[in-house]
């Protein structure tokens, strides 16, 4: 055999690394990040049979004071995942929060039979369990301690019960401001008609 005659090149070398070593294709980064908290399959009887659906509870938030909560039901995960997210960003909250990322004052909120309080905490971080630690990551709140005082365990509703809590501390929440008239206490509203 002759050692000085070159190998030839049969092309497999080339084709299995495909000479894209280092490049990587950047996706442009969503708008919003999302966690889903639970997917379920539901059953619908029908005349024929049963007609099998996905359930999808997803929460979305940009980590900068905005979150929401969505639903989303279809035949397939990932239409109910579309789905959910865009109804998640139809019920997206922005939150006031203070300069350090904490809530301005304790909340506390129940939903059904889910029960949760959320506590604003110097410096200890973020104390918090199942959804109320996700809803405060997406969200990008800090230094709070959340917990679940009901024994319920259902996901959703807990979500549910975090939100209604954090709708106190959002820009959109905005009790009538009140007045006394006459030794009555009446919306504001109602003095304007009058």
């Amino acid at each position: 055999m002759d050692k000085t005659k070159p190998k030839e090149n049969t092309g497999a070398g080339e084709r299995r690394g495909g000479g894209r070593r280092g490049q990587s294709f950047s996706r442009p980064k969503p708008e919003f990040d999302q966690k889903i908290i639970s997917i379920r399959r539901v059953t619908r009887v029908v005349a024929g049979g049963r007609r099998f659906s996905f359930s999808v509870a997803l929460l979305a938030g940009d980590k900068k004071g905005s979150i929401g909560l969505g639903l989303g039901k279809a035949g397939d995960t990932s239409l109910a995942i579309n789905k959910a997210l865009r109804n998640a960003k139809k019920n997206m909250v922005k939150l006031q929060l203070t300069k350090t990322m904490s809530i301005p004052h304790e909340i506390s909120a129940k939903y059904s039979s889910s029960a949760v309080v959320i506590m604003p905490n110097k410096g200890r971080g973020l104390v918090a369990g199942t959804v109320i630690r996700d809803i405060a990551k997406l969200s990008g709140m800090r230094d709070v301690t959340g917990k679940v005082l009901s024994s319920s365990k259902n996901k959703l509703n807990n979500a549910k019960a975090v939100m209604v809590a954090l709708g106190l501390v959002s820009s959109k929440y905005s009790k009538a401001p009140e007045i006394v008239l006459d030794s009555k206490v009446l919306p504001e509203e109602v003095v304007e008609k009058a």
